[in-house]
């Protein structure tokens, strides 16, 4: 295969088809494809095969993707297969040599199902994995949800608190507002302080990277400066040091018992989600005060946390949901499945077939199975 040739870039047969999966991971009620990108699709000559029942937990009947142009049927077996999260390796075993897999794979974790892949002969292209660049911008399936989630967590972080989060001037006296903050200061954060803004509490973020301190002014919030700086490439911090680390718990241990809630969304890509709240902190938080740990499915932020439960310790709540994007699955898979079309539009010609250029930085970024040098 050439640099810029596609798998099945020379076939002349008939339009190559997308399939839609239905996702069965208890909890997962988004979907890939939503019917108003559909006719986008098609106007490419591509052929749209839903499987039964893969929109309804995004309230989206099988009626309204045929309503769409699309058909119901086998969806594994389409060319190119739409998922939202990484499929099994008894799913990925039943797609055929030559298929395009597109979807959350987790690659860095992942390690069996991408060996799958190359066994299967399948292309795979992971959303995750695509660069954090400009033009990438659209495709940006991370950030999409991440937006999501960011919302989701203030919703729960504000029914969880036995506290008013705006200021509130009543006959019966003055209610002053909750103070929340945010650790970790990415597209999550930045809309977990937005949000936290919006609601009437006084929102604070902190971030390693002192750089964002900018954008945490730009939605409304303040900035809680430890004098810390991890910043990393691609938008993420880097992995402290020890003496760093120590040196960041000491002053946010001080700094959180003054928050009514903390939100924490800190990520390394492939490891262990970093301890920013640690046990002593939690003692030190007022009763009633609310946690809502956001890296739970990496170990999360919080010494305490119990991944995917509600917990309470010393009368602090910890709450660390392991998919919120799913509990907001009408949006989340509208937002999602303009990211996959703006991909699909990138490695589909304008007649319908695969012209996946290896060339390009986004395409090379985002394939972890199909190509020998992106797989590691």
């Amino acid at each position: 295969m050439t640099e810029t040739e596609s798998p099945t870039e020379s076939q002349t047969g008939p339009p190559l088809t997308i399939g839609v999966v239905k996702e069965t991971k208890p909890g997962e009620r988004r979907v890939a494809l939503v019917p108003k990108l559909i006719e986008r699709l098609a106007r490419r000559g591509l052929k749209i095969v839903v499987e039964p029942g893969a929109g309804e937990g995004a309230q989206l009947a099988d009626g309204l993707f045929t309503e769409a142009g699309a058909t119901t049927g086998d969806a594994w077996s389409a060319d190119i297969v739409l998922t939202v999260v990484p499929p099994s390796v008894s799913d990925i075993e039943r797609l055929k040599p030559g298929t395009v897999l597109i979807g959350f794979l987790a690659p860095l974790t992942n390690k069996a199902e991408v060996a799958a892949m190359q066994k299967a002969g399948v292309t795979a292209f992971a959303v995750e994995s695509i660069p954090r660049i400009s033009r990438a911008q659209a495709m940006d399936a991370l950030s999409s949800q991440a937006n999501v989630a960011g919302y989701r967590a203030v919703l729960l972080a504000a029914q969880r608190l036995p506290k008013f989060f705006p200021m509130l001037t009543t006959a019966a006296g003055t209610v002053p507002p909750a103070k929340a903050l945010v650790l970790g200061v990415g597209v999550a954060g930045l809309q977990a302080l937005a949000t936290a803004k919006r609601l009437g509490a006084q929102a604070t973020g902190y971030d390693v990277r002192p750089e964002v301190a900018e954008q945490v002014r730009s939605v409304g919030a303040q900035w809680l400066d430890l004098g810390i700086s991890a910043a990393g490439e691609g938008g993420y911090a880097r992995e402290l040091t020890e003496e760093e680390r120590a040196d960041q718990q000491r002053r946010l241990t001080e700094a959180i018992g003054g928050f009514d809630v903390v939100i924490t969304t800190a990520l390394v890509p492939g490891r262990k989600a970093p301890t920013l709240v640690t046990a002593e902190a939690v003692r030190g938080m007022k009763p009633g005060s609310v946690i809502v740990d956001m890296a739970g499915e990496t170990g999360g932020n919080c010494e305490l946390t119990e991944p995917g439960e509600d917990i309470v310790v010393g009368d602090v709540t910890i709450s660390s949901p392991l998919n919120l994007p799913a509990e907001m699955p009408v949006h989340a898979s509208e937002l999602y499945a303009r990211n996959l079309t703006e991909l699909l539009e990138l490695i589909v010609d304008g007649e319908g077939r695969l012209a996946v250029d290896f060339s390009d930085e986004v395409v090379a970024g985002a394939c972890v199975a199909g190509r020998d040098e992106e797989v590691n």
